[in-house]
């Protein structure tokens, strides 16, 4: 186990959902940090006005204004903290219009714990040889299912989780295979594309695991290491379902259909 800091980064956090606001704060401690949550834009301009803060985590829409406006607000005071982004938009031009903004990082709700931890690390400028490693034994300890995120992208019908949870499951051992062969090729254009819909695919049903490796492999599309964790994970997925292919490779190349 890493040892801990003499002093912890001490993080703002600005949510107004309560359930965001919870998931959020348990992955920051877990990094490990400090972490002050503020649901308004008010409210956190009062927090960073009487405390320093390592980095700070934006919502992009709260009760009184934006993210982009509060960011603003607290560079007035301080140009130097960096700040990230978080939303429930997908839409490129929503996430690059945050970036022009002075945000150094735009992350999709929901996300895996571990992309979170990861990105607040690279802000705070924490690199070693050995943090590859470190995160694909973090996204290792996740839950394979995150009922909870699942219920609140759909809208908390849970009925609709479980219809989306059975396409998606079907589903896997093709879209996995299809990002392993395009690697095979080196076509790395192809592996970014088919991560980023099985991206959005696990947010939607939950699939928090591997949504952490999808999140890892599109860091590094050419690590063999987490192409071989992102495989691994969803094959623990399709066991978890009752849904095991039939070699351990995802899937048996005879066994896809066009």
């Amino acid at each position: 186990m890493p040892m801990m800091p003499d002093t912890l980064p001490r993080i703002l956090l600005v949510e107004d959902d309560p359930t965001s606001q919870s998931f959020l704060t348990a992955a920051l401690r877990a990094m490990p940090a400090e972490v002050d949550a503020a649901d308004t834009v008010a409210s956190a301009l009062a927090l960073a006005s009487s405390q320093t803060y390592s980095a700070w985590m934006i919502d992009a829409r709260l009760p009184d204004g934006t993210g982009e406006q509060l960011l603003a607000r607290l560079r007035e005071r301080d140009a130097r903290t960096p700040a990230i982004a978080h939303t429930a938009a997908h839409e490129p031009d929503v996430l690059e219009a945050l970036l022009a903004a002075g945000f150094a990082e735009a992350l999709v709700k929901p996300m895996p714990a571990a992309a979170l931890q990861a990105a607040l690390r690279r802000v705070l400028g924490e690199s070693t040889v050995d943090a590859p490693a470190a995160e694909l034994a973090v996204v290792h300890e996740l839950p394979l299912w995150d009922d909870d995120a699942a219920t609140l992208a759909l809208n908390g019908n849970r009925t609709h989780v479980d219809t989306l949870r059975d396409l998606f499951v079907q589903e896997l051992a093709k879209s996995v295979y299809a990002i392993s062969t395009a690697a095979e090729r080196g076509d790395l254009d192809s592996v970014r594309g088919d991560l980023h819909r099985l991206r959005a695919s696990c947010g939607f049903v939950g699939a928090q695991r591997l949504a952490a490796a999808v999140q890892a492999l599109q860091q590094d599309p050419a690590s063999a290491a987490r192409l071989g964790a992102l495989e691994q994970i969803a094959q623990d997925t399709l066991a978890d379902a009752r849904v095991v292919p039939p070699s351990s490779r995802i899937p048996d190349p005879q066994s896809v259909t066009v």
